[in-house]
């Protein structure tokens, strides 16, 4: 991984949407660098843009003016099916409620998205069961999401996210339905998956206490990103 390329940036970015006849502004000429290996944390109000920060440094949405760097290649260009060959393999997405597919086993859940990329079936199985032993799931491979705790289910959901190998892991408050217990060894996974494969996370949450273990945190408000500056834990 080139250590020199931010795997996001964000230029100069604006996003609105229309409410009957007003144009309400969420975004506003916002600017943001992730580098390879940053833990970030973006907090801020209820409707503040958070999640629709997090799907414009996906490239699930396009903004209204400035450009999303991602990798280091612009997305505006790209056509619809680059923008998701390239989005699998650069970045992963990890929300609230897990999404898994009810129907398939924890296993075939997490190896989609390398199916998806063109791995044959058993290099993805096999790939898909060595990260569910690294996130503690190397008894639950064939169990489907049904039989599987909160908290099971969100770790299967974070292992689906890293099966291509991105550069950078985009969180919407993963930890945001699961208890505190949970909820801290949910986070404590990710610290630990951050150290061992220097992948870039950014978090959206409401708690404070997990912002303030990450290496940045953000403030978004009036659509734009402040740093902000808190007690450590």
């Amino acid at each position: 991984m080139n250590t020199d390329v931010p795997v996001i940036h964000c230029a100069d970015i604006s996003r609105g949407y229309r409410q009957g006849s007003l144009t309400v502004t969420v975004l506003d000429q916002l600017e943001c660098t992730i580098l390879p290996g940053e833990l970030v944390a973006i907090v801020g109000s209820s409707g503040s843009g958070k999640s629709t920060l997090l799907n414009l440094m996906g490239g699930l949405d396009d903004p209204d003016a400035g450009t999303v760097h991602i990798g280091g290649r612009p997305v505006a260009p790209m056509s619809e099916s680059q923008r998701a060959t390239w989005r699998n393999t650069q970045v992963g997405f990890v929300y609230q409620f897990h999404h898994l597919l009810g129907e398939f086993s924890a296993q075939e859940n997490v190896a989609i998205p390398n199916l998806i990329g063109g791995m044959k079936k058993a290099a993805a199985m096999a790939a898909a069961e060595e990260l569910l032993a690294r996130v503690g799931l190397g008894q639950r491979l064939k169990h489907k999401p049904s039989a599987l705790s909160g908290g099971e289910r969100q770790r299967v959901a974070i292992a689906r996210a890293l099966a291509t190998r991105p550069s950078c892991v985009l969180m919407d408050e993963p930890t945001g339905n699961l208890d505190p217990t949970t909820a801290s060894s949910v986070f404590e996974l990710l610290l630990e998956l951050n150290r061992a494969l220097n992948i870039a996370f950014v978090i959206v949450t409401h708690d404070m206490a997990i912002a303030r273990r990450m290496g940045r945190i953000l403030r978004l408000a009036d659509g734009r990103l402040t740093a902000l500056e808190v007690d450590r834990v």
